[in-house]
């Protein structure tokens, strides 16, 4: 074990995918210091779905939930699988990289709310 060196930058912030939680992470070493919450729409057509984007208060400010968005955006684009988001945080991030987060489908992001309101003890 090496110790982390202080004031971590972005490159040092690794992304994992827990597709079986519904977690994509981000750590610094072995910290998880943040992670968007969401969940695979499978109706009327496969989406991925965040609900909440959490980032741990010692390390606010420092990117990581743009981080977690953008690789959210890099997961649905590698998957072919198109994001709904819910959670206001990826909503204004894809508001402001419109190049690299399609418009979401009125449809799907009906769908997912319907889905969230039916499952309320999920999130």
């Amino acid at each position: 074990m090496h110790p982390h060196p202080r004031g971590e930058t972005m490159s040092e912030t690794a992304i994992r995918d827990d597709r079986a939680a519904g977690r994509l992470e981000a750590y610094v070493g072995d910290e998880v210091v943040g992670h968007i919450e969401y969940f695979v729409l499978e109706s009327p057509a496969r989406a991925l779905v965040p609900v909440h984007t959490i980032v741990e208060p010692a390390h606010e400010g420092k990117g990581i939930a743009g981080s977690l968005a953008r690789e959210l955006y890099a997961m649905s684009a590698r998957e072919g699988v198109p994001v709904a988001p819910l959670c206001p945080y990826v909503v204004k991030w894809a508001a402001r990289h419109p190049d690299e987060a399609p418009a979401a489908d009125p449809e799907l992001l009906s769908a997912a709310k319907a889905w969230l309101a039916a499952h309320p003890g999920r999130f």
